[in-house]
């Protein structure tokens, strides 16, 4: 009788539900959300796309504004807790406003990988692309930072963060249209864009959770 009570109170508990994974999206103001209210920033947006595709996912803000690949290296370790489940890394758009040398940056972003990586967490790449004021030869190896380390490491790579707004026809209209004053920082509708277009590859990201 006792045994049979037993069974009954298993059966009528159901199975124990899965917690929902934890992504952390590591990065800088892009990530951060700056210059906007807390529920138009990049986090709540895609934390809101996830919801809506069914993915059971809480998204973790991890941005710093301001942070450069080095600021991103001095916190990385203590941002790694045992919860952290995959994590989407955004960094390098300060290292180009200071104008720091792209060996600079790689290094950092090479050590922040190998971090997260030692850790056995997936990891979406998203790269910032230099500007052409800085010439050619910057522009190239700079840019060559994200795929090259997103090979090394096993990292899902996508587009560079603002491509979806800087890519469309009439340039002029699109900063109007999607980013804020300061010529730097989406506003809520650019940050729908990016969301819209990463939204897909965070669900691959995802896929890759053991």
């Amino acid at each position: 009788m006792r045994a049979a009570i037993l069974n009954l109170s298993v059966l009528a508990a159901g199975p124990a539900l899965a917690e929902p994974v934890t992504l952390v999206a590591f990065g800088d103001s892009l990530t951060a959300g700056y210059g906007l209210p807390p529920y138009d920033g990049f986090v709540p947006q895609l934390q809101a796309w996830l919801d809506d595709h069914g993915a059971e996912v809480t998204v973790i803000n991890a941005g710093v504004s301001g942070d450069t690949t080095a600021g991103g290296l001095a916190r990385i370790d203590w941002t790694l807790t045992p919860d952290v489940d995959a994590m989407i890394l955004t960094l390098g758009g300060n290292d180009l406003l200071r104008g720091l040398p792209p060996e600079e940056a790689r290094g950092n972003m090479d050590a922040i990988l190998a971090r997260i990586e030692g850790k056995g967490i997936p990891v979406l790449l998203v790269p910032m692309s230099a500007p052409g004021n800085y010439g050619p030869d910057y522009k190239t190896r700079f840019d060559a930072i994200y795929p090259e380390l997103a090979v090394a490491h096993d990292a899902i790579l996508t587009q560079p963060f603002l491509t979806p707004i800087l890519s469309l026809p009439d340039r002029a209209k699109a900063l109007a249209d999607y980013v804020q004053p300061d010529g730097l920082h989406p506003n809520r509708d650019g940050v729908a864009l990016v969301v819209e277009t990463l939204g897909p590859q965070v669900l691959t990201l995802l896929d890759r959770v053991e």
